[in-house]
């Protein structure tokens, strides 16, 4: 890779980013201290905004969803048949579809309904169309239990009833759920903007690798892992390797957060460092007591933004992702903290000897497996996951617990 450097840059002696303005950063710190520096990075969550329904997708609630009506708001058939009064045989006397009013039943007759009608006042209960027969008038079929195949008003919920607490992330569900419980827009915290930037003189966007080059394979992999945890991504740009315009993208980026790839390191072109402190950041964790994926990075950037370096290998980037990145979105997006997922070891997984370490695995009836192609470099092996196991220092037993990190 060639270099291009620019006058005034610091040298590699240059002092950590943040100096005397905060405590100093966390250096190669324990991985579960690392995700709660991130978590707590994210301060409070972003601001409320109200909007449209279809506007709320992916967004997280800044409160909770309480419903506006009773669900069903009345008395509705849960079938196509016949709403019925007392018992049989019943004489017919119309037909209620939905949306319509229903007049009152009189004992012994009965009305055609279709499923999600208003039920007549007076109805006991719906003869479903499969379970009666109409003979010369009269309806005959089986003796029917009161309230059979009908949906009460309120049956799901009352008036004023929290359906969802506060931090749900709002998916097409939610949505419906809000409309049916008479929503028309939703309180919700402003999904936190992202930059992605793509560090690499190596890196290709489409096409074969040639000598010395290779495919990115970040740029199309982060970003759906940035909106599922709550980001608007609004740009994705690859820099090259080169201190200024590496220094110039994190100054001038708008976005809540930046997230780069590679240049985290000490090799003699990972000038993120130097970008940082020559930008005014300061950084918060540097380094990580985890493989793959070490030399990754969290730090504030002037006007309480932030920044997450990721190491450039993929499966190292992923580690950093899951490690900095989504913690921080997560307390930015309003999401409570995630619930442990613990599982089984179904054989032996190894771990480092000093630092915890993210195994690719897959799930057995006995218990969790890992997958070979587990190197910092590949994505094999996650392709195939079904999540990261969180192998603790040392390994994990044949039997052993060992906490999960779904794969997003």
């Amino acid at each position: 890779m060639t270099a291009v450097r620019e006058s005034g840059q610091p040298g590699r002696g240059a002092p950590a980013a943040g100096g005397e303005a905060g405590a100093p950063p966390l250096r190669d710190c324990p991985w579960p201290r690392a995700r709660r520096a991130a978590r707590s990075a994210g301060g409070r969550p972003s601001p409320v905004r109200t909007v449209e329904l279809a506007a709320a997708l992916g967004h997280t609630l800044a409160g909770p969803l309480a419903a506006l009506t009773d669900l069903p708001a009345f008395d509705t058939s849960a079938m196509d048949g016949w709403a019925v009064a007392g018992p049989g045989p019943w004489r017919e006397a119309g037909r209620v579809l939905a949306g319509q009013s229903a007049a009152p039943l009189a004992d012994g007759t009965a009305v055609e309904i279709a499923t999600g009608a208003l039920l007549p006042p007076g109805a006991t209960g719906v003869l479903r169309r499969e379970h009666g027969r109409v003979e010369r008038g009269l309806l005959r079929g089986a003796a029917l239990v009161p309230g059979q195949d009908v949906r009460p008003r309120g049956q799901e919920c009352r008036r004023g009833e929290e359906l969802l607490p506060a931090g749900t992330v709002v998916t097409p569900a939610v949505l419906g759920l809000a409309a049916a419980a008479g929503h028309d827009r939703l309180a919700v915290h402003h999904r936190p903007t992202v930059e992605l930037l793509v560090l690499g003189d190596e890196l290709l966007d489409s096409g074969l690798p040639g000598p010395g080059l290779v495919r990115d394979a970040l740029g199309p992999l982060l970003p759906p892992w940035l909106a599922a945890a709550g980001a608007e991504l609004i740009a994705r740009r690859h820099v090259r390797d080169d201190f200024g315009l590496l220094r110039d993208a994190v100054r001038r980026s708008p976005a809540d957060l930046v997230v780069t790839t590679g240049g985290t390191a000490a090799g003699p072109v990972d000038f993120l460092h130097a970008a940082l402190a020559d930008a005014g950041a300061r950084l918060l964790v540097d380094g990580v007591a985890v493989r793959p994926g070490h030399p990754m990075l969290l730090a504030e950037l002037p006007g309480g933004r932030h920044l997450v370096g990721l190491p450039g290998n993929p499966l190292a980037a992923v580690a950093g992702a899951l490690t900095l990145a989504l913690p921080l979105l997560d307390a930015l997006s309003g999401r409570p903290v995630p619930g442990h997922r613990i599982e089984r070891a179904a054989v032996a997984l190894p771990g480092h000897p000093v630092d915890t370490r993210l195994l690719p695995v897959v799930g057995t009836e006995g218990g969790v497996v890992p997958l070979a192609f587990d190197g910092p470099a590949m994505l094999r092996g996650l392709a195939l996951a079904e999540a990261l196991a969180v192998v603790v220092p040392g390994g994990v037993p044949e039997g052993g617990r060992v906490e999960l990190l779904d794969v997003p």
